[in-house]
């Protein structure tokens, strides 16, 4: 799908393109090896295809089930009513419904529920996942708000995915890049696709040449995660790329260097569900070049 925001376009002003250079046997290798585990955590049961409703919830009960009474409805496949998520200053309990002193078809990470839990959101270190047949369903916090995030192993979406599509591998853009520590790290303001702002760390600036020219990107630091997560747009976005930009992981810097390589930039994903957050690109990281490497635009 494409991106409505025109906002986050990038003007094209004059691009110098530079001829691909011809992997080697070896970081080709390494390039499709990458591309395949992409691949194989995007299709799996719980990958972004398979995201199929996001629904906020409200202070108090939040009904669950596929019938249409339902505050999150499940596809249809699920019983039409499972129980409530109750909502109280911030926690969220389920309460699952009981039948004749038996709890429905539901497990919350792997055992039968048959009593209240409290359930744990994405901000802990595991949301807690539910489960009734194809459909796995687990509590989100966004800017202090929470969500149910629906997922269907079954969805049209997954069913019908046809392949990924990416630039032909050039090695050219595997680029050495300086670091430039913040002390203390600098909150940087992160849009996204919900119209929030959030102020996320960066731990510093990656600063890298192409074509003579010198660019600059502020990654932020994710919680678990020792690399460096870059949320960049490009003059390709809107074109042969997504429009709201794309990401990509850079090791830690050793000795104040580090690499970026951008045949390893993929889809966030918002390009395969509706109903995800996605974070946009900051605006210093939204670049006047052609970043022709790494993931295409996914056709629908």
């Amino acid at each position: 799908m494409g991106f409505p925001l025109l906002a986050y376009f990038f003007p094209v002003l004059a691009f110098v393109r530079l001829a691909p250079t011809p992997p080697t046997p070896t970081y080709a290798a390494e390039i499709e090896a990458w591309r395949a585990a992409r691949l194989a955590r995007l299709i799996a049961e719980d990958g972004w295809p398979s995201v199929v409703g996001l629904f906020w919830l409200e202070e108090g009960e939040n009904h669950i089930g596929s019938a249409e009474d339902n505050a999150i409805v499940l596809p249809a496949s699920a019983p039409p009513h499972l129980g409530s998520i109750m909502v109280e200053k911030g926690r969220a309990t389920l309460r699952p419904l009981m039948e004749a002193g038996v709890g429905v078809d539901l497990t919350a990470d792997g055992e039968a529920v048959s009593e209240p839990r409290v359930l744990a959101s994405d901000a802990a270190d595991a949301a807690t996942h539910l489960r009734t047949g194809s459909v796995l369903f687990y509590v989100i916090e966004r800017a202090g708000t929470l969500a149910v995030r629906v997922k269907d192993s079954q969805s049209p979406a997954r069913r019908d995915f046809h392949g990924l599509e990416y630039f032909p591998v050039d090695p050219s853009w595997r680029l050495p890049a300086r670091f430039e520590p913040y002390d203390p790290p600098r909150l940087i303001s992160v849009p996204n696709v919900l119209g929030h702002q959030d102020a996320e760390k960066s731990p510093g600036a990656l600063v890298f040449e192409r074509a003579g020219q010198t660019y600059r990107l502020d990654p932020v630091l994710e919680r678990g995660e020792t690399d460096y997560f870059v949320i960049f747009g490009d003059a390709t976005n809107g074109k042969d790329t997504y429009g709201a930009g794309r990401f990509l992981y850079v090791k830690p810097p050793v000795d104040g260097k580090t690499i970026i390589d951008f045949n390893k930039a993929y889809n966030p994903p918002c390009v395969f569900t509706d109903y995800a957050t996605c974070p946009l690109p900051p605006a210093q990281n939204r670049m006047k070049v052609m970043v022709e490497a790494g993931e295409k635009e996914y056709g629908h």
